[in-house]
């Protein structure tokens, strides 16, 4: 048995570590590439969204390196999500490709279930192996969010924003490389120390902008086509709706672990606008961009996938959210028509508007201190 998963952005790194300790033959699919999505575009259904397709072509990928076991998460509710792993073994059925299929979700919220098919997995390791290697390769998802979140603080603020994208790449190649908790820790913190170490801009505050959304869209640069990169050069901080640690936390093991940046509280945020879930995201969407106006970010990008049902009901009701906090919100989608050079313009074009906003804002500010004395 040679398993192979997703390839959605740096999750790869938390999922070789689990792998590796438990000493199981994987076959991690190359980066989402062109190659990748054209194979995924020809022989998904028509309609269906950009993580579907991505996914077809990576697990195409993976069996010419010899994969033949299909390792995915599973979902609930009106998200097509929950169908994927049967649709897509289907279709690598046709293509004279036999994958066996596990899914990872905990049947009817029993984290038995879940325990059960990660034993599937696991073949004939112990439990205690099995526990082990979880919370190792769950460390390092943590420790990714936070390195992550590292570059967002440095790619505005470094004179050189290139210095800041080959520290992140190194940190990456380093906690792949780390082979227990204190070398994961030390790779944080060795990140935090040379990116605050690097020559900043002096006086320089950046805006601040929020990115909701779909997840495998907010955590895949290929499919974002390096949004986050973009906005940081353009001199804007970002922060995310979702880190992967926190949707595993909430998704799998139903909270019962500390993640980074925790998210369960977005759908009690979301319920003066949306009081119930609409599948995927969309009720976290709404709520994160609350969150991000109460923490006074200066607006929020939401990016989905072209024909997402979740996210195309959330972009409806943020338009009323964008009126009643007063935020500006913009709403990116992505298909394999999509370009970098078109996205780039418009983000641009949304920054300009903020920052606009925000000098009035100052303004405005300024006035009042010197009307009231």
């Amino acid at each position: 048995m040679k398993i192979t998963f997703p390839h959605m952005g740096n999750i790869w790194i938390p999922v070789k570590a689990l792998f590796d300790y438990l000493e199981i033959e994987f076959i991690v699919p190359p980066h989402n590439s062109k190659r990748t999505l054209s194979l995924g575009t020809q022989y998904s259904p028509e309609g269906s969204c950009l993580p579907f397709k991505l996914n077809v072509g990576n697990f195409i990928e993976a069996a010419e390196k010899g994969a033949d076991t299909i390792l995915m998460t599973g979902g609930v509710g009106p998200c097509r999500f929950g169908y994927y792993g049967q649709l897509e073994q289907e279709i690598l059925k046709d293509l004279g490709l036999e994958f066996e299929l596990i899914t990872l979700e905990p049947p009817n919220g029993s984290l038995i279930g879940l325990a059960k098919r990660i034993k599937q997995a696991a073949g004939n390791k112990s439990w205690a192996k099995i526990v082990g290697a979880v919370r190792f390769g769950y460390r390092k998802a943590v420790a990714m969010d936070r390195i992550e979140d590292i570059i967002h603080w440095g790619r505005p603020r470094a004179v050189k924003s290139r210095e800041v994208e080959r520290i992140y790449q190194a940190a990456l190649i380093k906690l792949e490389q780390a082979q227990n908790v204190q070398a994961i820790d030390q790779v944080v913190d060795e990140t935090r120390h040379e990116v605050q170490g690097l020559e900043l801009k002096q006086g320089f505050e950046p805006l601040k902008i929020g990115i909701v959304g779909e997840i495998y869209t907010l955590l895949d640069p290929f499919t974002s086509m390096d949004i986050e990169r973009h906005l940081g050069r353009l001199g804007v901080e970002v922060d995310r709706s979702i880190y992967l640690s926190g949707w595993v936390n909430q998704h799998l093991f139903q909270g019962f672990n500390k993640a980074y940046k925790e998210t369960m509280h977005h759908k009690d945020l979301a319920k003066p606008y949306l009081a119930h879930s609409v599948g995927g995201h969309g009720q976290e969407s709404i709520g994160g961009t609350v969150e991000f106006q109460r923490r006074g970010f200066d607006g929020v990008i939401q990016l989905l996938p072209l024909t997402c049902m979740p996210e195309i009901v959330a972009a409806a009701i943020l338009s009323q959210v964008s009126k009643s906090l007063n935020i500006p919100i913009m709403t990116l989608y992505v298909d394999e028509q999509s370009g970098e050079a078109g996205t780039l313009t418009r983000l641009e074009a949304f920054i300009d508007l903020i920052g606009r906003g925000r000098n009035l804002k100052q303004e405005v500010k300024y006035e009042q201190r010197v009307s009231w004395g």
